[in-house]
């Protein structure tokens, strides 16, 4: 098999390491077979598709919609090596799943409108299959409505022309959309479970998404939510692109 590609942007060792071994190990891959890459240690440079089977990008603490002049060195170059891998991935149709970080960053990309309007704070939603996110060959392994954490500072408010919704939440409007037949991303974080989120939580508690006294309380919130179905997601990416 070829082996898929995560784009990493985490600097912080303990979150990018998580990350993968979450990645890699709801995805059933060895790691061999999930190649990382972290974006924010150096620039991405060209990437020849055709050596993966697809490419996975984690969530990330920048956020797309902050002003130009707010935003770090790392941040920019980020953006524009995404932005132009996008502009392949996009053009193929080539298989991508972004999670959290990859809506925004899809959703730019893509002509849609993301800002702050449908932010969320860190924690369990519930979040509900469109009927074409039913129907859906990688996202239709989701149970209609399902449980899954989140924790964003901004989203999508509205859909890139032409984009698919495929599942929706009480606060948040786009939980996932695709472009083409292949392109994904989510809003929830499909990799994350109990100890993830957690692990999130200690990492970023003085990160602007909470106030860092809330950390324990929502540490212990999440352990009330049954979070079993988002990791499905990531298996089925896998199970149905792996060539």
């Amino acid at each position: 098999m070829k082996p898929f590609l995560l784009l990493a942007t985490r600097a912080e060792d303990r979150a990018a390491d998580e990350e993968y071994a979450a990645f890699c190990r709801f995805g059933g891959l060895a790691e061999d077979e999930l190649v990382r890459f972290r974006l924010e240690r150096a620039p991405l440079g060209d990437v020849d598709l055709d050596r993966h089977s697809g490419v996975i990008l984690g969530g990330s603490p920048f956020t797309t919609s902050e002003p130009e002049a707010v935003k770090s060195d790392a941040q920019r170059r980020v953006e524009a090596d995404l932005a132009a891998l996008l502009d392949e991935v996009v053009a193929r149709d080539y298989p991508f799943l972004g999670a959290c970080y990859g809506v925004g960053t899809l959703g730019v990309h893509q002509g849609g409108l993301v800002d702050a309007t449908y932010a969320e704070p860190v924690g369990a939603v519930e979040v509900a299959l469109t009927p074409d996110g039913h129907r859906d060959l990688v996202v239709g392994v989701l149970p209609a409505r399902f449980e899954a954490f989140v924790g964003h500072k901004e989203a999508v408010t509205s859909l890139p022309p032409g984009a698919t919704l495929l599942a929706s939440s009480a606060a948040c409007p786009v939980q996932a959309f695709k472009v083409g037949d292949n392109v994904y991303a989510t809003q929830f974080h499909p990799e994350l479970d109990v100890p993830g989120i957690r692990t999130r939580i200690d990492i970023y508690k003085h990160a602007g998404y909470f106030p860092p006294d809330l950390a324990e309380d929502l540490k212990a919130r999440a352990g009330r939510h049954d979070v079993r179905h988002p990791p499905a997601l990531v298996r089925r990416f896998v199970e149905h692109y792996a060539r």
